[in-house]
């Protein structure tokens, strides 16, 4: 057997859309705290500064407090921003289950507006296929929810 068939299958969420407004809207919507706490969940500690930690909180279940422990990896102004998403707990089967993964937000200028992608990467499978499926979902949403915004701010 060789060393990838002993490795275990990882899946990454991949969310790609293109809206109306400049990279640097889409980026003041990405990296504000506040604004933030709108289209996700409010941070607690997050600044775009590389190596800063921040968490969200969430609904806990058994053991997990419900906590996502997050660090800031990568930030290019108006580019690309990335974090790790840490959760849940060893004792935890299913939501709540131990999540060690990447969430990196690549934004291009593209003709009448900016490209958005997200990917959120290392989902081990099968022990993260709650947190896989529930999130592809709702990234989506978020991913969306990331261009409304951007567009009251555009228009204020």
């Amino acid at each position: 057997m060789n060393d990838a068939a002993l490795m275990p299958d990882t899946q990454k969420i991949m969310v790609d859309r293109v809206f109306p407004h400049a990279p640097e809207t889409i980026w003041q919507t990405l990296t504000n705290s506040d604004l933030m706490g709108r289209w996700m969940m409010a941070p607690t500690g997050f600044e775009p500064v590389v190596g800063k930690q921040f968490t969200f909180q969430t609904t806990p279940a058994g053991a997990w407090d419900g906590t996502i422990h997050c660090r800031v990896l990568e930030v290019t102004r108006n580019e690309r921003l990335a974090y790790t998403w840490a959760s849940g707990d060893e004792d935890n089967v299913g939501y709540g289950a131990p999540l060690d993964t990447i969430v990196t937000w690549t934004l291009s200028r593209v003709e009448n507006g900016t490209r958005v992608r997200l990917v959120h990467s290392g989902f081990v499978l099968p022990r993260n296929e709650t947190a896989y499926t529930s999130m592809s979902g709702g990234w989506q949403k978020v991913v969306g929810s990331v261009g409304g915004f951007a567009g009251e701010i555009a228009s204020s």
